[in-house]
């Protein structure tokens, strides 16, 4: 019984325990969880990439408004989970204690901090749904985002060990936060439009956001399995703190270095005189979904970057085994096309691929 014990330790060591900025957490302290917790509301609003970009509205430019998105580490504010539509609103009229935007970093790349405190908050949500009934099958519902959302729990016989089954939950969480950040990706290149008629591909497979996704799925996994997510506001405490020591990991730069780093990629990833949302603005994108990852490769930057990592299997599961996002057909799918019965998670890199075929061929023809 012990060596077999010290097998499946081993299985999932080597995969959790690497990671130079986000050290996996292998003293597991558990807490209750929260049955009540209402679902993220939507995505925090934020910013292309580029800094104090110029932005027109029904087509005609406004020189005088501009978008200044770029943080420092004293600028971050508070961490708020998402439960609120309100919260976006505030967020638009910097009437929030959190602030979002870029902040670069010389072992991470560009960090779109939206991205890290969205997928932080799906991954809170979805441990406080999976962890309680870990082990059965069911689904948990979420509205449409060109498709309908649903994650599809399968199921399995857990680890008799409260600790082990915390540990899972918490990884198949993370796991499936990124699925949603991935899909979301996809949708934005397809044309969904979180406000009608205000086009986001712009901001679709940017190059800093997928692993800024990553970044908050990590973190949100070890302050749960740290034992600080038995309420929201320990939660939100928790990740303030593990937020800034992960910037600061990644030799986090100073506002300064920041737009200095944006004015030497100019014309290279992003377009200073094109203006938001002209999908162009934005040149480099990375469209590859892969859930072991190194940041966008940086031009002009020395230092070898971090790598982030899910791993595939936890305590001997394979966590694609356990569960997945599936979209399936909406009400008005734009440019995707309808699914026979739904997209599981093998389908997102083909369309991700299509996605990036053709922006190579359109960007060809404006490049000519």
């Amino acid at each position: 019984m012990r060596k077999a014990f010290w097998l499946l330790f081993a299985l999932a060591l080597p995969a959790l325990a690497q990671d130079p900025v986000l050290p996996a957490v292998t003293t597991i302290h558990p807490a209750p969880t929260l049955s009540e917790l209402p679902p993220p509301e939507s995505l925090r609003p934020c910013c292309a990439f580029g800094y104090d970009l110029h932005v027109r509205a029904v087509g005609i430019p406004i020189p005088v408004y501009q978008i200044g998105n770029v943080l420092t580490l004293d600028t971050l504010g508070k961490h708020h989970y998402n439960d609120s539509a309100l919260g976006a609103v505030k967020n638009l009229l910097g009437l929030s204690e959190e602030q979002n935007g870029l902040i670069y970093t010389r072992r991470g790349g560009f960090i779109d901090i939206a991205h890290v405190r969205d997928t932080a908050d799906y991954t809170f949500y979805l441990f406080n749904r999976i962890a309680p009934t870990l082990g059965q099958a069911g689904r948990i519902f979420y509205s449409e985002e060109l498709g309908v959302r649903r994650v599809q729990l399968n199921a399995f016989t857990p680890p008799a060990g409260v600790r082990q089954r915390y540990q899972l939950a918490a990884w198949l969480a993370g796991h499936l936060a990124f699925q949603i950040a991935q899909w979301h990706e996809i949708a934005q290149w397809y044309g969904f439009q979180s406000v009608p008629g205000f086009s986001e591909e712009i901001s679709a497979f940017s190059p800093e956001d997928l692993y800024s996704n990553l970044l908050g799925a990590r973190l949100a996994i070890n302050v749960v399995l740290s034992g600080h997510g038995g309420s929201v506001e320990e939660y939100n405490q928790a990740m303030d703190v593990a937020l800034k020591q992960a910037l600061t990991r990644l030799l986090v730069a100073t506002r300064g270095e920041t737009e200095a780093m944006f004015q030497r990629i100019d014309g290279d990833w992003w377009n200073s005189h094109r203006r938001v949302p002209d999908k162009f603005l934005v040149l480099k994108r990375n469209y590859d979904l892969q859930e072991n990852r190194l940041p966008t490769p940086i031009p002009f930057e020395t230092l070898p970057p971090y790598r982030l990592t899910m791993p595939a299997q936890v305590w001997g599961f394979r966590l694609r085994d356990l569960g997945e996002l599936q979209i399936y057909p909406g009400h008005d799918m734009q440019a995707l096309p309808v699914p026979a019965p739904y997209y599981g998670a093998a389908a997102f890199q083909g369309l991700a691929d299509r996605a990036r075929e053709a922006d190579r061929t359109q960007l060809a023809r404006i490049e000519k």
